[in-house]
């Protein structure tokens, strides 16, 4: 490859950054040419495999077929009328798929936005309106978008909150459950008394909000007792359950929805990433009626369920279905915890790894008692796998958390030469610290 090819990243990222604001951040200095289940091509020609899948986007992977073929038929057809001026089939088929399967009390109802966010916002609105009241309780450590009122609702400051402020009123937050950190169940469900106590009355609560397994805050699951015992509190005080199911949902904790590996029923949940399969589109999904409450023209929005978008949509709940991918993200899952904790042993790592489904994390500490987040290691292993052409993201409030987003599609045999280039990018710290 010629010097000048080489350059090309290099190139662009001097381009991006003198076109982009600093604020638009970036894990990797890549720009990708090409991508194909879960692997990325970039502009120099140099292959990735890729443990991100856009953020658990592409969990079908990379440009799949049946996916490409839906959004390029429905592109042949039309791009965009608005669905609130001129209706089509597509978006109303999905919303009657996605209610058919939604884990929630009595028939559902869906309506579709383009962002994680906007499904956020809507639900929040959708809460209010038909609860009549304005609180709205999340957790510490959930991160649920970028706007105004999600920033509000995220529970971590830096980078995402930072000189962002005012928020939105009526918003608290409540501990979350997370005993590695200190805070029991017990802990948690204190929180929430001490914020009816002292905060907000329960008959002011719209509703809670929370992430079935928590995703910028560490890949941390909710353990089923404390959802129980929120579901419990919900219906004692007449206040709306809703499951954050942005990063979670699609298949990549091994269920369609993960809530529902503890069986609890939300009122309302949101979807995102993973629905369209690397097409825009995010959803929101309730209890009918509930979702009945706001009025004509309080839902909606000129980009909302774009037709490409609700075609790839459907055709991302066909190969779900026909490639038993839930199935295969329980035995992603199990193979990759396996791995990984021989890995961190072998290395001589102080760490927890932890997951549901194929929504798999490492967190590492400097102490063997688990108290001294080892943020320096986790930044790193990133650094050194990226070297070694292969995509990793950290998370975490200590930012000490690799999370592990495959697409589902791929091979054992891609799986087993990304996690041994994880192994051999932990070696090469570990030596270079001892």
């Amino acid at each position: 490859m010629n010097q000048a090819a080489q350059a090309q990243n290099a190139l662009m990222m001097a381009r991006r950054t003198a076109a982009l604001p600093r604020g638009v951040g970036q894990a990797h200095p890549l720009f990708a040419n090409r991508a194909q289940g879960a692997e990325i091509w970039d502009v120099e020609g140099r292959r990735f495999i890729d443990f991100v899948a856009g953020i658990a986007v592409v969990n079908t992977g990379h440009c799949h077929p049946k996916v490409v073929e839906a959004a390029a038929a429905q592109m042949d057809a039309f791009t965009h009328t608005c669905f609130q001026v001129v209706a089509y089939d597509s978006y109303v088929t999905l919303a009657e798929r996605l209610n058919a399967i939604a884990p929630v009390s009595g028939p559902a109802k869906s309506f579709f936005m383009s962002t994680g966010a906007e499904a956020v916002e809507n639900a929040i609105k959708v809460a209010r309106a038909y609860t009549r009241r304005p609180g709205v309780i999340a957790f510490q450590g959930a991160f649920h978008g970028r706007t105004c009122m999600t920033l509000g609702l995220t529970g971590k400051v830096a980078p995402y909150k930072t000189g962002m402020g005012p928020f939105p009123a009526e918003i608290y937050h409540a501990p979350f459950p997370c005993e590695m950190h200190g805070v029991s169940i017990e802990d948690s469900l204190h929180g929430i008394e001490m914020l009816f106590k002292n905060d907000i009355e329960p008959e002011r609560v719209a509703a809670f909000i929370i992430e079935p397994v928590q995703g910028e805050g560490g890949y941390y699951p909710v353990p089923t007792e404390f959802l129980q015992a929120l579901r419990a509190l919900a219906d004692k005080h007449g206040i709306l359950l809703i499951a954050d199911e942005i990063q979670t949902g699609m298949a990549r904790t091994g269920k369609v929805f993960a809530i529902e590996h503890s069986g609890v029923t939300p009122d309302i949940i949101t979807m995102a990433k993973g629905l369209g399969g690397g097409f825009p589109i995010s959803a929101v999904i309730g209890r009918a009626d509930v979702m009945d409450a706001p009025v004509p023209g309080g839902l909606g929005g000129t980009y909302a369920g774009s037709p490409i978008a609700c075609a790839a949509a459907l055709a991302v709940l066909d190969v779900v279905a026909e490639e038993k991918l839930c199935e295969r993200s329980l035995e992603l899952g199990e193979r990759m915890q396996a791995r990984l904790a021989e890995i961190a042993t072998a290395c001589g790592c102080h760490f927890d790894v932890r997951g549901l489904g194929a929504m798999v994390a490492i967190e590492f500490f400097k102490d063997a008692e688990r108290t001294l987040p080892d943020a320096d290691l986790t930044k790193a292993l990133v650094g050194e796998a990226f070297k070694r052409q292969l995509l990793l993201l950290s998370c975490g409030s200590y930012g000490n958390v690799i999370r592990l987003m495959i697409p589902l599609t791929l091979s054992d045999a891609l799986l087993e030469e990304g996690l041994d280039v994880l192994e051999a990018s932990l070696r090469e710290i570990s030596s270079n610290k001892a």
